[in-house]
C-alpha cells in the first residue's frame, strides 16, 4: 500500500533499510549468540544522521519527528530487534530533555546525543517498580547546591553503555507520585555504577542492566522540569515512544513473514511448494492483513502525536498493543509456517519469536496499555452524556 509518504520520508526509509540489510542481516545471529552489544552499528547509524533524527536542527539533528522515527525503527527492526531496541531505547532516554530540558540542557546534552557521541538510557522500572511507577524508591535529597540520589533502577535499556542516564526519582516521598521528580546523571559520577549485564530470551543485542546510586551527587542543576513532576516527564515520555515500540512489532512482523513467504516457496512436501497449499496461504494471507492494519494505524497515530496534539495517551497506547500483538503472533505463526526448520536457529524466525515477545511486556504492558485506554474509553464516555 502506499502510505504517501514524502520524498524525504522515503529516503529515511530506504537509507534504515539499506543499512539493515548491509550492517545487520550480516552479523544479528552473531550478536544474539554473543550476546554482545552493537557498536559497529551505532557507529554506521550516527555516521548517517540517523542517531539525531528526531533531535531539532538547532542542536544538530535532522528535525524530524515521530513518523520518520517510526519509518527508521521498522526498518531496523525489520532484521533485528535488539539492534532496534538500543536505537529506540536512546530516542526513549532522549525525549525527556527534548520536552523538559531547558535551553542550557539542550544546548549542553542534545548536540553530543545528535552525532552519536553519546548515547542515552532512560531509568524508571525498579525492583517494586513495572506496571506500578508508584512503587519507585529510589530517592534524590537536596543537599546546598547538589541532589544526592540512592536507590536502583533495574531492566535498564543501554545501561553501561549509556553516557547519559535521565532518572526518575522521589524528592518528596511524602506526596507520593506527585513527589516524583526527573534528573540526568552521566556515566562516571561518582556513586553510580552498574549491575551485571542480564542474560535475556531475546533482544540480546541490546544491554539490559541494573542501576545503582550510593550517595551519588549531582548538581541541583541537573533537574529536568520541577520538583514534583517525575511522573509527568515519564509519561509524556512514554506518551511519545510508545508508537516506536509499535513500529518495533511491526518491523519484526514483516521480516518473520517475508522469510515465511519465501521459505513457503522453496520448501516442497507431496510434490508441490507449500505455499500451495491452502493452508500456507491462509496463514500468509492473515498475516499480510495484520501488518497493513498495524502499519496504517502506527502511521496515523505518529502523524497525530506529529501535529502537536496533546490528548496522546489513547492512539500510543493502541499503537504499541496491537503492533506488538501483530509482532508476536506473526512470528509466531512464521515458526509455524516453516515447521522445524523455523525452529532451529539456522533460520532467523526463531530469534524474532524470541524478540518479539518483550515488545508486549516493556514501556508498559500490553495489559496496561488496555488500562490506559480503557480509562480514556471511561473518561470520553463521562463528557458525551
Amino acid at each position: 500500500m502506499d502510505y504517501f509518504l514524502t520524498e524525504e520520508q522515503q529516503m529515511i526509509r530506504d537509507l534504515a533499510r539499506q543499512i539493515a540489510e548491509e550492517k545487520i542481516v550480516p552479523v544479528r545471529a552473531e550478536l544474539d549468540e554473543k550476546n554482545e552489544y552493537p557498536w559497529e552499528v551505532i557507529k554506521t547509524l550516527a555516521q548517517s544522521d540517523m542517531i539525531g533524527l528526531f533531535i531539532p536542527e538547532e542542536y544538530g539533528g535532522l528535525g524530524k519527528g515521530c513518523l520518520e522515527l517510526c519509518i527508521a525503527v521498522e526498518e531496523l527492526s525489520r532484521a533485528c530487534v535488539g539492534v532496534s531496541t538500543t536505537y529506540a531505547a536512546n530516542a526513549l532516554g532522549t525525549y525527556p530533555i527534548l520536552l523538559f530540558g531547558t535551553d542550557e540542557q539542550k544546548k549542553k546534552y542534545l548536540p553530543d546525543i545528535a552525532a552519536g557521541k553519546r548515547l542515552v538510557a532512560f531509568g524508571l522500572t525498579e525492583a517494586n517498580a513495572g506496571s506500578d511507577a508508584g512503587g519507585i524508591q529510589t530517592t534524590a535529597k537536596l543537599e546546598g547546591n547538589e541532589y544526592v540520589l540512592n536507590g536502583t533502577k533495574q531492566w535498564i535499556t543501554n545501561g553501561g553503555e549509556a553516557e547519559i542516564y535521565t532518572i526518575i526519582a522521589i524528592t518528596d516521598k511524602a506526596k507520593g507520585p506527585r513527589g516524583a521528580s526527573a534528573f540526568v546523571v552521566e556515566k562516571g559520577t561518582p556513586g553510580f555504577t552498574f549491575g551485571k549485564k542480564e542474560n535475556k530470551m531475546g533482544i540480546r543485542a541490546s544491554s539490559t542492566r541494573e542501576l545503582i546510586f550510593d550517595n551519588c551527587r549531582i548538581p541541583k542543576e541537573n533537574i529536568l522540569g520541577k520538583e514534583g513532576m517525575g511522573f509527568i516527564v515519564a509519561m509524556k515520555t512514554l506518551d511519545s515512544s510508545r508508537t516506536g515500540v509499535g513500529a518495533q512489532g511491526l518491523g519484526v512482523a514483516q521480516g518473520a513473514y517475508e522469510e515465511a513467504v519465501k521459505f513457503a516457496r522453496q520448501r516442497h512436501q507431496f510434490g508441490h511448494p507449500i505455499i500451495s497449499f491452502q493452508a500456507i496461504q491462509h496463514m500468509l494471507a492473515d498475516m499480510a492483513i495484520e501488518i497493513e492494519a498495524a502499519r496504517a494505524l502506527i502511521y496515523s497515530v505518529a502523524r497525530y502525536v506529529d501535529s502537536g496534539a496533546k490528548d496522546v495517551s489513547k492512539p500510543s497506547a493502541m499503537a504499541k498493543t496491537f503492533g506488538t500483538d501483530v509482532g508476536m503472533k506473526v512470528t509466531t505463526n512464521a515458526v509455524q509456517v516453516m515447521g522445524g526448520s523455523g525452529y532451529m536457529k539456522e533460520y532467523p524466525v526463531e530469534k524474532m519469536m524470541r524478540d518479539a515477545k518483550i515488545l508486549q511486556i516493556y514501556e508498559g504492558t500490553n495489559q496496561i496499555q488496555r488500562n490506559v485506554i480503557g480509562q480514556e474509553i471511561i473518561k470520553e464516555a463521562a463528557r458525551n452524556k
